[in-house]
């Protein structure tokens, strides 16, 4: 069991009979009365958001969850299907639950997948991918200092906006959480620190 004041960011806990994830946690002191705790917390099974409210005094039971490091390999229409490298077991996980973090799935890339009684309930996205621009506007020079951006299409169909000096065929930095650009990647990074 778990006191309802350590519901902070990232805590599984079960409401209902449901698994749920704390994405954001106040506490609120009422006067000489007790204190409630106010969550925002997804639903491992559905996906979807919800508020929660809680006496600072209640106990929640806990959710046993644990990680697994899986490869992405496609998505249908209703799951996007995973597999072990280890043991080559496959496994699938609705669209519903991953929602629009779905167009950052790159085929091949490993993901850490979230379990809970051996159901597959959400992929955990790294905070940044690594994206090509197959469509946008011709970059140009000296646009680099500029807070002008065009829009762009990447080689997932997610459409975003880029620096003017942004070209197509250039890999950018992408942030998963926001969909929105961080960074061009330089692949010249690599060469000039081995380079004696």
């Amino acid at each position: 069991m778990i006191s309802a004041t350590e519901l902070k960011g990232g805590v599984t806990f079960l409401a209902n009979g449901k698994p749920y994830q704390v994405i954001k946690y106040t506490l609120i002191k009422m006067g000489r009365g007790g204190a409630v705790v106010k969550v925002t917390a997804r639903n491992l099974e559905s996906g979807s958001i919800e508020e929660k409210s809680f006496s600072s005094n209640a106990s929640l039971e806990g959710v046993n969850t644990y990680k697994k490091k899986l490869q992405f390999l496609y998505k249908n229409s209703t799951n996007c299907v995973f597999m072990d490298a280890k043991t080559y077991e496959q496994v699938e996980v609705p669209l519903a639950v991953l929602g629009e973090s779905v167009v950052f799935l790159n085929e091949g890339e490993n993901v850490d997948v979230l379990f809970y009684d051996d159901k597959a309930l959400l992929a955990q996205l790294p905070p940044k991918v690594t994206m090509k621009v197959v469509e946008c506007d011709p970059g140009g020079k000296g646009n680099s200092a500029t807070n002008i951006y065009k829009p762009a299409i990447l080689e997932n169909g997610l459409k975003i906006k880029l620096p003017l000096f942004i070209k197509v065929g250039d890999k950018i930095r992408v942030d998963t959480r926001t969909g929105e650009y961080v960074e061009r990647e330089n692949e010249n990074k690599k060469d000039k620190n081995n380079s004696f």
